[in-house]
């Protein structure tokens, strides 16, 4: 059997499923915010273990997960962000109507979101403006949707809809290179196709 991977920051989870499925990839302690409804006992323990550990926010890829790790991220702006795509949360991969969540997610796609663990910086030095993600084809145009995710996907900050998107390619000062980097990919491996 391999050793898994000990993380020292508490992991922010959304429930007791999430926590027993990354404790099948990592040895990591969780907070659960018991779903959606985040209440003040799960933030103040958040903010304890983010004075004492440092804490990471592994919620959902959906609506809801997304609100939860906005509460987190209001209550703690420096906490560690982990992502993953709604491709590899999905419980059924014949059905893309299923839920999806961590708990669904593979050890190894665990491992990997943990690896490449994003922080928001406090103060902002980013590059890019909404003309930009224009001229790239990230707010507007028939393949925006799939551009984003792409994006999101290979810097490692989760899908966003585009009017959240400049905030977050800010919040993590990703510069306008980055950006370009991502969808050269995206341009070169759609040309193989």
């Amino acid at each position: 059997m391999i050793d898994r991977q000990h993380i020292n920051e508490v992991i922010i989870v959304e429930g007791r499923s999430d926590t027993q499925n990354i404790a099948r990839a990592v040895i990591a302690d969780t907070i659960e915010t018991g779903g959606s409804a985040v209440d003040q006992d799960a933030i103040d323990r958040a903010k304890l273990a983010a004075k004492q550990r440092g804490v990471i926010i592994f919620t959902d890829p959906d609506f809801n997960g997304q609100r939860i790790r906005n509460i987190i991220t209001k209550a703690i702006p420096t906490a560690k962000q982990a992502y993953i795509t709604q491709d590899q949360a999905r419980a059924s991969h014949d059905n893309p109507h299923k839920s999806l969540g961590i708990e669904h997610a593979s050890p190894d796609t665990i491992i990997n979101a943990l690896r490449h663990l994003m922080t928001p910086r406090v103060t902002v030095s980013s590059d890019i403006d909404q003309s930009f993600l224009l001229q790239q084809g990230l707010l507007s145009g028939p393949n925006a949707r799939e551009r984003r995710a792409v994006v999101g996907e290979k810097l490692h900050i989760g899908y966003t809809n585009g009017k959240q998107l400049i905030k977050r390619l800010n919040a993590f000062g990703i510069k306008r290179t980055q950006v370009e980097e991502a969808l050269k990919g995206q341009m070169q491996s759609g040309k193989n196709n």
